[in-house]
């Protein structure tokens, strides 16, 4: 493989090294320019430095709109911080556009000031017409708020790999996002060498690949630190946090790996059972490369199958679990039902997506929780757990396992687009740490029942098919408790109906109580759930730095709720409740705590919540700033 060095220059000393807490950069341009992949990197290079990250994939349903149009758009944004930070940033400093389409997709995010570098030989005649422009936005006075660098990327390139032999045009072609790398990675003062050995061990025995890209990589770095335009050189300082190892993850990651561990604290088989829908996709394919884990994957034929499926393993005795978006969970009820009238201990993982029907397939939403709550025929109460971060993902679906198997039920994971798809250093904790999760199956067939009720949980034994003398049947007809019968007495369905809401009531006894951010009492809770938590944060923060009598709360269990929740609530004179749906936790609080004050704030743009909403929406309630303790 050639060699090309990182050049240092007379001009290098010129350059000014400004140091800044955060910022945020947004990788855009065809779906097809790799704006995901160097997106990708340029976070986990900057996890690898020290930094705190956080990230918004956005990518268009189409599986390859037309080049160069609108619809064809795909961004990556980055927001890097010396501080910890909780959402990718509220908008870019930084726009690095591939084509017009890309520029004019995203330049109204652009704050003033803001820098835009642009790949000018893209900007051709045809691209601009397909873009909407009717001239060069870059020659015009158009971008005159922002600081606008030229580049023309796709020539440079070229020049960077035309030593390399053996290359395609197309392969040429791909590789030019490394240069846009390259060049961010100078801007930022980045590390070239993580990206590196990822090439080589990615695309080991391809040696003009990893020349290529390498070359075009340290091409762009060096265009950086040799022209007039960049004449300063940005420096994010490592981020103060806990000792430890960590890696950047996303939720899509921390779902699979969570998964993985809660079956191996429990000594049990992973069987997780999927039909291909996004957002969810992306975690059989996490799982599928796990099979040394003790880890089954099966892509069904369609929602009710795999879900089939998952009854089928859990049946057997395997940690089973299945994942969907919302049309999946309402082609998935019945089964479900079935599930909850077999007592099985089952993991069903919603990542929720936008819109009904079809809708927005990678934007995301919050749409889902009522359909959870009490989409399926009958009274039918299922527990519901919602992660608040990527990374909490690990720690909420090893719960929802925990769950189940104690309650005998299965659970939902509420989780959406959003998480499955953004990242965050993740501090990987110490196996040791985590608690095991008891799982007993009875072999003793001296009194046994197969709807026996365990005086605390409720719950039934989970006995393995074959066991001798424990032979019984399961089904979804209605049943007498204890036997597990058929029955159609009256009595005997209120009793179950009975019993069924009474031992979900009882996991409010096992779950932690509801955590504040704040003061315990005032003017004004701020309560969130799901991928909410970050915005939600970062805006009370904020308001309070500035005097506002304000606290937060992020609701994690969502069914049922945790037992101290009502105190809370009664606690402040005003609850605003930010979702990305019509309003349906503010539905559900209003339902069960009928006095207090609920304030629904509502968003379904198919992106989460920006901080400044949340902030300005605070300001709206309360007025001119009160004192409050730091």
């Amino acid at each position: 493989m050639a060699e090309i060095d990182i050049e240092e220059t007379a001009e290098s000393a010129l350059f000014e090294l400004s140091e800044i807490e955060s910022i945020a950069i947004r990788f855009a341009g065809d779906s097809g320019d790799g704006s995901q992949l160097i997106g990708n990197e340029f976070a986990n290079t900057s996890a690898i430095v020290g930094n705190d990250i956080s990230t918004l994939p956005d990518f268009p349903a189409e599986i390859r709109a037309p080049a160069g149009t609108l619809p064809g758009v795909s961004g990556f944004q980055i927001h890097i911080s010396s501080e910890e930070i909780y959402t990718p940033g509220d908008e870019p400093q930084v726009l690095v556009a591939m084509n017009p389409a890309a520029l004019k997709a995203n330049i109204n995010d652009l704050p003033n000031g803001g820098i835009v570098i642009a790949n000018t030989d893209n900007f051709t005649r045809n691209n601009l017409r397909k873009a909407g422009y009717d001239g060069d936005p870059l020659e015009g006075n158009e971008l005159s708020n922002y600081r606008v660098v030229k580049v023309p990327l796709t020539t440079l390139h070229k020049e960077a790999v035309a030593h390399v032999e053996g290359l395609s045009n197309r392969q040429i072609d791909m590789m030019k996002n490394f240069f846009a790398l390259g060049l961010s990675y100078w801007i930022f003062d980045r590390p070239i060498e993580p990206t590196i050995r990822m090439l080589e061990k990615k695309f080991q025995g391809k040696d003009e690949i990893i020349d290529g890209n390498v070359s075009t990589l340290k091409a762009g770095y060096n265009f950086g630190e040799t022209v007039e335009e960049f004449q300063v050189q940005y420096q994010v300082k490592k981020a103060v946090v806990a000792p430890g190892t960590y890696r950047a993850v996303t939720g899509t990651q921390a779902t699979a790996i969570g998964m993985v561990t809660a079956a191996h604290k429990a000594g049990k088989t992973l069987f997780y059972g999927s039909y291909p829908i996004t957002p969810a996709s992306a975690v059989l394919e996490e799982l599928a490369a796990l099979k040394n884990f003790d880890v089954r994957t099966f892509q069904a034929e369609d929602e009710i199958s795999a879900l089939g499926s998952g009854i089928g393993a859990a049946f057997g005795g395997a940690f089973a679990a299945t994942g969907t978006s919302g049309p999946g969970i309402a082609l998935k009820s019945e089964a479900m039902n079935l599930a909850l009238m077999m007592e099985l201990p089952l993991v069903i993982c919603d990542f929720q997506r936008g819109g009904p029907s079809t809708g927005m397939p990678t934007k995301t939403e919050q749409s889902d929780l009522l359909q959870c709550m009490f989409g399926r025929n009958g009274d039918s109460p299922i527990p519901i757990v919602s992660p608040a971060t990527p990374s909490d993902c690990f720690d909420m679906i090893i719960e929802a396992f925990r769950i189940a198997v104690e309650t005998m039920s299965p659970v939902i994971f509420l989780s959406d687009g959003y998480l499955n798809t953004s990242a965050e250093p993740w501090k990987i904790p110490d196996p040791d740490d985590i608690p095991t999760i008891s799982v007993e199956h009875r072999t003793d067939p001296e009194g046994f029942l197969p709807y026996l009720r365990d005086p605390k949980t409720l719950s039934r034994p989970w006995v393995l098919p074959g066991t001798p003398g424990l032979e019984h049947r399961l089904g979804g007809l209605g049943k007498e408790d204890g036997t597990g019968n058929v029955s159609y007495d009256p009595d005997d369905n209120q009793h179950m109906a009975n019993i069924r809401a009474e031992r979900l009531a009882r996991i409010a006894d096992r779950i932690p109580l509801q955590h504040v951010m704040g003061p315990k009492s005032g003017d004004l809770l701020v309560l969130g759930w799901g991928c909410t938590y970050g915005a939600i944060r970062s805006a009370v923060r904020r308001m309070r730095q500035q005097g506002y009598s304000v606290a937060a709360a992020h609701l994690r269990y969502l069914n049922p709720f945790p037992k101290n929740l009502g105190a809370i609530l009664s606690s402040y004179k005003t609850i605003l409740v930010p979702e990305l749906n019509m309003g349906q936790l503010s539905l559900l609080l209003q339902a069960k705590y009928p006095t207090q004050v609920i304030v629904p704030f509502n968003k379904v743009q198919g992106l989460p919540f920006k901080i400044t909403e949340i902030a300005d929406k605070i300001d709206e309630i309360l007025g001119a700033p009160k004192s409050a303790s730091l």
